[in-house]
């Protein structure tokens, strides 16, 4: 429901976002286009990439300076992460927007949200961090830092409620996205691709986890090639400077086939192909809601993994959103060490011969995307407009 009409002649509503990444760029830009249908008067401001800019956000700083993953990455980049909250603190109290919305990058975000709360500005956390996963400690402090979270998945407004935080399940945009049926031989042609068997390769979208990905993850292309010449391979990359990193890491694997690079085009690359080998994240999800079966890896530094590994920080059984949305272990997840060319190549061969398992891939995965499938940012910016005052009635959790 509109409110644009309602509120002519007002005062515009002004938000302040903060994006971390690729994905949170994806998320904030479908949320700037759905409260600007509501509310054409917008100002938005932040720290956003190129399609939040697109959508009309206002960049105090790019989205990218957050694609930052694990303790020990974390850890070395603090400095500069350190001077930028501080410099966005003081920009942002001095904006005074109506609401701020931190999207994605919670070690960044929870700690500014909670020191704007504390200057009376209304909060909003846009995608929960798995603090049902791991360290869940830590919703006492989104308590003390959000007036209101927005999950992305059914199972996180459960434990929220359980914890006296105010949480709403709005769905995730990419379920409303990608078509239920994807179209596979369309994008083959679009992507000028043949018939032939396709792999996709997903090795992420911050360089970090690229550099330690693409290596095995053509190597895996190489496995697979040997024992199936005809195959062939894909691999989009996010950015510039993802494609310079996995080209330079993949340059000394040995016998290595012809791997198609895109620039950007996940979505279409998961559309056209048989199966994909995926880094843990946003991935996993767009490879499930394609239908395609995968196979999922995740690699950190020896440090990360050694404090993931020994100090009980981890309390669930998988890290795969597939396997997480279903609570089984329906896609195979490799880890650390685990992570090689011959495993992941065995692995997907191993998947891909069993068609029974595919067939029930099938299945599970469509109900996953049916019940992803929320017109997710229509029900983000009703949940944010009814928080400041301004929405339709709220927004079932």
């Amino acid at each position: 429901m509109s409110t644009a009409g309602a509120r002519a002649g007002a005062a515009p509503l002004r938000v302040a976002l903060v994006a971390g990444e690729h994905s949170g760029d994806a998320l904030g830009a479908a949320l700037i286009g759905a409260l600007r249908a509501r509310q054409p008067a917008l100002e938005c401001f932040g720290v956003a990439g190129p399609k939040m800019v697109a959508a009309g956000c206002e960049a105090w700083a790019d989205s990218e300076q957050l694609a930052v993953m694990g303790l020990a990455e974390v850890v070395a980049h603090l400095p500069r992460l350190l001077r930028l909250r501080a410099a966005l603190r003081r920009r942002l109290r001095a904006a005074r927007p109506d609401v701020f919305i931190g999207i994605d990058a919670p070690e960044f975000n929870l700690r500014l949200a909670a020191q704007l709360r504390a200057r009376g500005i209304r909060t909003v956390q846009y995608v929960s961090p798995q603090i049902w996963a791991w360290r869940q400690g830590r919703v006492q402090g989104i308590a003390r830092a959000c007036d209101l979270v927005l999950c992305l998945l059914p199972f996180e407004t459960e434990f929220y409620t359980r914890h006296g935080v105010h949480a709403v399940f709005v769905g995730h945009p990419l379920a409303d996205q990608i078509p239920l049926a994807v179209d596979r031989e369309a994008a083959r042609r679009e992507l000028g691709l043949s018939a032939a068997p396709l792999i996709a390769l997903l090795p992420g979208s911050r360089l970090g986890e690229v550099t330690r990905l693409a290596a095995p993850f053509a190597a895996a292309a190489a496995f697979l090639h040997a024992r199936r010449p005809g195959w062939q391979f894909v691999a989009p990359m996010a950015s510039v400077p993802v494609r310079a990193a996995f080209v330079k890491e993949t340059a000394q694997v040995p016998e290595l086939p012809a791997i198609h690079l895109l620039d950007g085009q996940a979505q279409r690359a998961l559309a056209a192909c048989d199966a994909a080998i995926v880094a843990s994240g946003t991935a996993t999800l767009e490879t499930l809601l394609s239908g395609r079966p995968m196979v999922v890896a995740y690699r950190v530094s020896l440090l990360t993994a050694f404090a993931l590994r020994t100090l009980g920080l981890v309390k669930v059984r998988y890290f795969s959103q597939p396997n997480l949305l279903t609570s089984r272990p329906l896609v195979p997840e490799l880890f650390q060490e685990q992570v090689s060319g011959a495993t992941l190549g065995e692995a997907l061969l191993k998947e891909l011969e069993d068609s029974d398992h595919v067939r029930e891939l099938t299945t599970e995965f469509a109900a996953v995307h049916r019940a992803l499938r929320r017109d997710g940012a229509a029900r983000a910016a009703e949940a944010v407009l009814n928080l400041v005052g301004q929405g339709a009635p709220a927004v079932a959790g």
